[in-house]
Order: structure tokens, then sequence, then C-alpha cells
């Protein structure tokens, strides 16, 4: 059954439910598999594999070799929160099939006000891991090639109008696109680690010789405070695990199961590799340098410095730069839930023939682009704001699936939830206090700001359907008398053509042509008024002297005299225009058309209806 939708500009007819029967429609093959949405919708969660670990140890590395040896404890308890938030989000998918995540979970049992804060936090991770992801790729590859470094910005938007592209063809593409990095990515790092971990004999440290250690001296105690950062800056590696949550629209049929799927094979692989890296990094006894990252030295220590060296950090470079995908693949359909709600332009809820919400990439590619310019295409001016947002969506997620549960009457699963809400909370306090001053302070801003303009666009909203009467039955239609004004100024084809259409569409029609007073134009109205004797087409034509040479104004005033004399009356204006055959010759147009439907749109009531004439391409 098909349902009409009351929102001004919402789309007429909404797509029926997902009934997980497995019956597929047309628009299938332009959806996911649960593979391709692994491969489409995971890239930031697995490129975080190259930064979370090094994250961690950063942080620790500040109470010298004893700090390290947490690395392997903050992991886990992590790993924890990965598998808290793994279960979660299956939980979301199967009860808002129509996508969302955060946004829906908090909007539906926190009220609507949550579900916005939900939402701008979303938007705003989602933008800033365009921005992170390409920087590191470009930044992983000028660091193989330092020539490169000066032109890192424009390698930066090179990178995100080629992602764009790809997007714009369809997500189905996009993720055919990126199954062979994820997988080579994927591969190389479980191979690191099991070879690692039976690895006997000297290891390679090659990568890290002649860098300065980054490790403090050694310190008797770690403090609580120390072991809440570390795990605060390491819970960067679980950004974009909610991104299957969001597009689970994008999935075939059945759409909620394929989606569960790929959430919990994301879940596994990422926890996988997260830990047997901290397992790394304690039996290498990983100290972190100036200028090599710690996975670099992971690979060294467990593969040698040779091909296989090369081959992951070739694999981490192409992996990082196109993690941005994620976001292309979840926030154009948090953009199309948010307009179809009143919270966007609807434009962002309108799909393409590929199944994709163009609008929704473009202007996550334009607002990627903005950050790119404004960081320069430098990671290290992004990295603070990154993880901000994502703890904000997954804690107010977590607190209305605890809603959810104690609703159902299932308290061990709110139970889950909640200690998963409150890791997640701590979490997004601790990383908002220590980074605030490196740039969080614009993200503490940025939110109410979003917020505020979802708030706009739907008022807006609501007064326009205030004014439609939508939700209210209307009066009967009937007919009053309608009289059609096409504007003439000369007789072609184009003039019989609006004259056609004219007379099919009012009881009454009139032909205007502006005069002017120049002796030059008074004889061109004078050829006029004979050849329309002559043609003799049924239609008065109408004078209208004007002392300015303006077009707009006259025909405007003609119509308020229609409006004064003859109350009532249904006017339309109809204004014929050429189509050229080709673009370029848009140029060789007067514009005549447009600026008379502006003049008369801003100076009366009459319906503009713009007749088109499309001429035909010549060899």
């Amino acid at each position: 059954m098909t349902t009409v939708s009351e929102r001004p500009g919402a789309p007429a007819i909404e797509e029926p439910p997902d009934t997980g029967s497995g019956v597929t429609d047309p628009g299938d093959r332009h959806r996911l598999t649960a593979l391709q949405g692994l491969a489409a919708l995971s890239l930031d969660a697995m490129a975080s594999v190259a930064y979370g670990p090094e994250a961690i140890v950063l942080v620790l590395a500040a109470a010298g070799g004893h700090g390290l040896g947490f690395t392997l404890p903050v992991t886990l308890a992590i790993a924890g929160l990965l598998a808290v938030l793994v279960a979660s989000y299956r939980q979301v998918i199967a009860a808002f099939p129509d996508g969302g995540g955060s946004y829906a979970a908090a909007k539906a049992h926190l009220g609507r006000r949550s579900g916005l804060v939900a939402a701008a936090s979303l938007v705003l991770d989602y933008v800033l891991n365009v921005a992170v992801a390409v920087t590191a790729g470009v930044a992983a590859l000028t660091s193989a090639f330092p020539e490169l470094y000066g032109d890192r910005l424009w390698l930066c938007l090179g990178v995100l109008v080629l992602i764009t592209a790809v997007n714009l063809r369809g997500i189905v593409d996009s993720a055919r696109v990126f199954i062979v990095p994820t997988a080579v990515f994927v591969g190389a790092i479980l191979t690191m680690v099991a070879v690692g971990l039976f690895r006997d004999g000297p290891v390679s440290t090659e990568a890290a010789d002649g860098h300065a250690s980054a490790l403090a001296d050694n310190a008797t105690t770690v403090g609580a405070l120390l072991l809440l950062k570390a795990f605060a800056s390491g819970c960067s590696a679980l950004t974009g695990v909610e991104a299957i949550a969001n597009a689970v629209p994008s999935f075939r049929a059945p759409r909620v199961k394929r989606a569960q799927h790929a959430e919990v094979a994301l879940g596994a692989l990422l926890g996988v590799m997260l830990i047997g890296l901290s397992v790394l990094i304690s039996r290498f006894g990983l100290q972190p340098v100036e200028g090599v990252t710690v996975l670099a030295q992971l690979t060294d220590a467990s593969l040698g410095h040779n091909w296989a060296f090369y081959v992951v950090q070739f694999a981490t470079v192409v992996l990082l730069a196109l993690s941005a995908n994620t976001s292309f693949g979840g926030l154009p359909v948090l953009m199309s839930l948010l307009a179809r709600d009143n919270y966007l332009p609807h434009v962002f809820a309108l799909k393409a023939d590929r199944q994709v919400h163009r609008h929704g990439v473009l202007a996550l590619a334009v607002a990627g682009a903005a950050l790119l310019v404004f960081s320069g295409g430098d990671t290290n001016t992004l990295v603070p704001l990154f993880a901000i947002g994502v703890f904000v969506g997954f804690t107010l997620c977590q607190t209305g699936m605890v809603l959810h549960w104690r609703a159902a009457g299932k308290p061990a699963k709110a139970f889950l939830n909640g200690f998963g809400a409150v890791l997640t909370g701590v979490s997004a306090i601790v990383v908002t206090a220590t980074k605030f001053t490196e740039g969080a302070w614009l993200i503490v801003l940025a939110l109410p700001a979003i917020v505020c303009g979802f708030e706009i666009v739907h008022r807006a909203y609501g007064r326009i359907g205030e004014d439609l009467g939508l939700g209210r039955v209307p009066e009967p239609p009937h007919r009053d008398h309608s009289l059609v004004i096409v504007p003439v100024s000369g007789l072609s084809r184009l003039t019989c053509e609006a004259l056609n259409a004219a007379v099919s569409l009012g009881d009454e029609v009139r032909a205007v042509t502006v005069t002017h007073e120049d002796p030059e134009d008074r004889a061109a109205t004078a050829s006029l008024r004979r050849d329309w004797e002559l043609w003799n087409p049924g239609v008065d034509l109408v004078e209208l002297p004007s002392a300015a040479r303006t077009v707009g104004r006259p025909v405007a005033e003609y119509v308020r005299k229609v409006y004064q004399y003859h109350p009532g009356t249904r006017v339309t204006v109809l204004i014929p225009e050429v189509e050229p055959a080709h673009l370029w010759q848009r140029l060789l147009q007067n514009q005549r058309g447009a600026v008379l439907a502006h003049a008369v749109r801003r100076d009366t009531d009459a319906v503009i209806c713009r007749l088109r004439f499309r001429l035909t391409a010549r060899r």
C-alpha cells in the first residue's frame, strides 16, 4: 500500500517497507550485498587501525616503557567497547531499517532535539572523516615521495574529486572499486600479525633507525587519568562503526540481515586487527619514534624491510585515502532522512537513476574540499576535531536503545547499552577537554550551530505547510474565468506554438506587445500590427505603450489592471522561449523571458508559464 506524503515538496509516494522476505525489486541491482557493504561502508573503521594503536602508544609514552606496558589492557578495553557498539548497532539496524543510526534511535526514544544533536554530530563526523582520510592518505604518500610535499593540497583535492566521481556512478560501483584495496589491506595486516606472533630471532628496526625516540623517562606509576586519556585517544579507532547502520537502505533485500552481517564482520575484523597489533607492540617492545608510524615499525619487525614492508605501506596509503568513501555511503542517506523529516531541503531526498543521493554526495564533496583548503592538506590540523562528534552520536544512540530495551522488558540488553553509553560519554568528555585548545572548541560551537540550522529549515517548511493547508481537507474546486496573456514581439513558429498552447489552457487569450516612442520601434510595431491582421489568428493583439525600454513592468501593470477591472479572473502569463539545440548557444539568448517572468512574479499573483520551443540540431 502506498501513502501520500503531507510534507511540502516531499516525495509523493513512499517505498513499501522491507519485509525481509528476500524478494528483490528492479533497483536492487544498484544496492549492496553484505560483502559490498563491508567494502563500501567500513573503510573508515578499517583504516583506523593505522592510527588507533599509535594514538594509544603516543599517550602512554609519556610514562616511558612502564606506560607502554598498558597498551594491551587499554586496547582490550577498546575492543570490549567495540563489541558493545557492534551489538548495539546490530539491534539499531533491526529497529530502524530505514537507516539513520544514531539519529533514528535518539529521535525515537530521546525526543526530537536529541535526535537533531545526534544527526549534527554524525554530519560533523562524516565531513571530518573525508578530510582526515584524504589528508592522511596523501601524507603517507608524501612521506614516501618527499618531493610531492609542496603539492599536498592539490593532491588532496584530486583524490576527493576522484572519490566523488566514483560515488556519483552509484554506491554499488564504488563498492566494487573498493573491494580489492580493502581485501589487500586486511589480508596484509592479518598476515603481519600472524607472522609476528610466531617470529623467532632478531627483528628488523631499519624503519626506525636514525629517528628520535618519542619515549619519555620511565615512570614508576601510571595514573588513571593517563589511562583514561589513552583510552579516549585509542577510541578514534572506533570511528566508522556506525556507518552501516546509517545506510541500511543501501543494501539489497533482505536489507536488515545483510546489514547486520556486514556490521558483525566489521566488528570481528576490526577487533582482531586492533588486538593483534597491540600484542605485537608488547612482544617487540616497540617504542614510538618521530617521523615513522607505529604500523610501519610493526611491519618492519614482523615481515622485515623488504617488498612485503612496502606492500603493507602502499595498501595503507590507498585505504587511508579511500576510507573517505564511508562518508559518501552514510551521510547522503542520513541527509535524505533529515530532508524527509523537513530538517534539510527536500532536494537531498531525491535519488538519481543509480540509487544515488546525488545532491548529498556533492554537498559532502564541497564541505570536504572547504576543510581541505582550510587545513592546507595538513592531517594534524584536523585530527583533534575528529572523534568528538562520533562519541556524541554513540552516547545518544545507546542511551536511546536503553529506553528501547526497558520498554521491551529486556534488562540485560538495556544494561549492556547503558554500560556502553557511560563509556562513550566519558570518552567524549575526556577527548573534548583534553583537545579543547587544539581545535575541539570548533566542534563545541559547530554542533549547536548545525542544530539551529536544522530548526530554521524545519520552521520554514512548517510555515509553508501551514500556508498550503497541508493535512486539512480543502474546499471543493470551482471554475473561474481564465485569461491567458501571451507576450509577443514578432510572428514566428514560436508565436504560433504559444497561441496554440494558450487557447488550450484558458477561456480567453490576449497577445500583448510592448511599444516605444522611438521611430524605429514605431515602424516595427506598425509592421507587427499589419502582419497580425493578415494572419488573423482569432486572438486580439494589445499594444502596451512604455516610455522606458523595459518589457516586464508594462506587462505586470497590464496584469494588475486585469485584476482591478475583472476581479476573480485567473490570469496566466505564458512566456514563449527558444531552447537551443546546443548548450553553448544559450549564450546567444537575450534572457528576455527570464526578465519578464521575474517582473510579473514580483509584482502580481499571476501564474507564470514558460513555454520552451526546442530547436533541432543541424549537421
